[in-house]
């Protein structure tokens, strides 16, 4: 399960993530300045919904440990490349 909370709505947006398996649990602090948010979504989408298909993205590729605790949205580029033709695959999930 993931759990994504906005503690900011500020530029850029700052979000709290938990992400649940039966292994245990690990946390996220990750932004997204606001630009980079509806490029993303072209704001059919909330930023909270965002970092949550942007978070099953990584799962998909990666273990939970393996993921940075704390990120902005835009580094997941450098290391997937696919990943902004890859996301309106996970948002419209």
């Amino acid at each position: 399960m993931i759990e994504v909370k906005q503690t900011s709505d500020g530029d850029p947006f700052e979000f709290e993530a938990t992400i649940r398996e039966a292994g245990g649990e690990s946390r996220h602090h990750v932004t997204m300045g606001q630009k980079t948010w509806k490029k993303l979504t072209g704001e059919r989408h909330t930023p909270e919904r965002c970092i949550e298909a942007a978070f099953r993205f990584l799962l998909d590729r990666e273990p939970k440990e393996s993921i940075l605790g704390r990120f902005d949205v835009t580094v997941i580029s450098r290391y997937f490349p696919e990943f902004e033709r890859e996301l309106p695959r996970y948002l419209s999930q």
